[in-house]
């Protein structure tokens, strides 16, 4: 038998407080996994997370799905990465990376840093994810929320000169970060 959190719950400061993982926590596994996968497009990390359910608590589910992340094998994180479209394109709902509508608005709003810059900046950013991408055979990934796209530049600069292994560190790094976020801003979105 499975027991499911209600959309409320008493808080010890008191008073009831909407929890916004009710409705997660109730979804049927398989139904959990395909809303969780449009924050990792890894399968094996939306199964992960979603076999915890249910979850207390907003807080305890983020933690456990940045943390899930970080313990990712390297060919469930460029599932992930397969997702992600490059620092400076468009995020669209078709062609290659197969958006739902939910991620290419995440994506886009995660980028909006790099939608003014000028044509300078991006087209330093395009060649930027191409030698990105040729030394390490996957798109550059960064935490995009809350950069200005001169920021992502330097930064894709910097993480060229990584080894190979320390560059797959900091992918990780970044992926539980933007997940993190997304899982924050799906749960809000049902709250």
């Amino acid at each position: 038998m499975r027991v499911y959190w209600a959309d409320h719950r008493i808080w010890p400061h008191g008073g009831w407080m909407s929890n916004g993982i009710g409705w997660l926590n109730a979804l049927p596994p398989d139904q959990a996994e395909r809303e969780l996968l449009t924050c990792c497009a890894s399968p094996r990390w939306a199964r992960t997370v979603a076999s915890g359910l249910p979850y207390a608590d907003a807080a305890v589910l983020i933690e456990t799905a940045t943390a899930a992340v970080r313990e990712l094998a390297w060919p469930d994180v460029e599932a992930a990465l397969a997702a992600h479209p490059r620092i400076g394109d468009r995020a669209e709902t078709k062609g290659p990376h197969g958006l739902s509508e939910r991620e290419a608005a995440w994506s886009r709003s995660e980028q909006s840093g790099a939608a003014d810059a000028d044509t300078a900046v991006l087209a330093a950013l395009a060649q930027g994810n191409r030698d990105y991408e040729q030394r390490f055979g996957h798109v550059f990934l960064i935490r995009a929320a809350g950069r200005d796209a001169a920021e992502m530049l330097v930064e894709l600069h910097k993480r060229l000169g990584n080894p190979p292994e320390v560059e797959r560190d900091v992918v990780r790094d970044q992926l539980a970060e933007i997940t993190g976020l997304r899982v924050a801003k799906l749960v809000e979105g049902h709250s």
